[in-house]
């Protein structure tokens, strides 16, 4: 079983816990990582861009001079892509479907993949509750006690956490919060460091060893 220091809410260090290998002993394949990583963000994509056709642009009811005798080359309408104003020739459209599938399995392995990783670099700090009563002086000092240096970290909460906890985490610019139950590959990547409580452990092992 792997170990970890906890610490209170004051920074200080408490006692060792053991993580389950099943979850933070994960052996890390990138690739797998990376395919999650991937379909995550084009899942999130959203289909802004849109353009529209020679059909779908104003004009062109008109030819816009005759066939023959201007010296000019012949044109039938002014809703012609080579014309200023009119329609795209294979533009973006916005019925365009950026979703990619990812398997429950897969997710799930990357992300005790991810979670290992920030246990065998140090970067994951676990704290045997979130009592901070709307304090975020007390969360300032905690984070300059327990983490190495202010970097983006993912704050994981369990549904017990309360309000005035909310208060004193979401003051803090580098702090990303999130519920245990929603722990992803995504949040777990696009931050250094992972700060989470002793019962937030216990939910994600009984949520991913199944």
């Amino acid at each position: 079983m792997t170990k970890i220091a906890m610490y209170n809410s004051k920074g200080e260090q408490s006692k060792d816990i053991e993580l389950n290998d099943a979850i933070f002993a994960t052996p890390i394949n990138k690739e797998v990582v990376h395919q999650v990583y991937t379909a995550m963000r084009a899942n999130a994509r959203q289909p802004w861009a849109d353009t529209k056709d020679r059909s779908e642009v104003s004009g062109g009811g008109k030819k816009p001079w005759k066939q023959k005798g201007t010296g000019r080359a012949r044109h039938g309408s002014n809703r012609s892509p080579i014309w200023s104003g009119g329609g795209i020739t294979f533009g973006p459209l916005s019925t365009r479907n950026y979703k990619q599938k990812i398997n429950k399995k897969v997710n799930k392995l990357a992300t005790c993949m991810c979670l290992s990783d920030k246990v065998s670099d140090n970067k994951m700090v676990v704290v045997d509750k979130f009592e901070f009563v709307g304090k975020t002086k007390e969360v300032v000092n905690l984070a300059k006690k327990v983490l190495a240096e202010v970097r983006p970290t993912l704050v994981v909460l369990n549904e017990e956490s309360t309000d005035e906890n909310l208060k004193a985490l979401r003051n803090i610019k580098n702090f990303k919060i999130v519920r245990a139950q929603d722990l992803n590959v995504l949040d777990l990547m696009n931050n250094q460091y992972l700060l989470i409580s002793e019962e937030g452990i216990k939910f994600l092992e009984k949520r991913l060893v199944k």
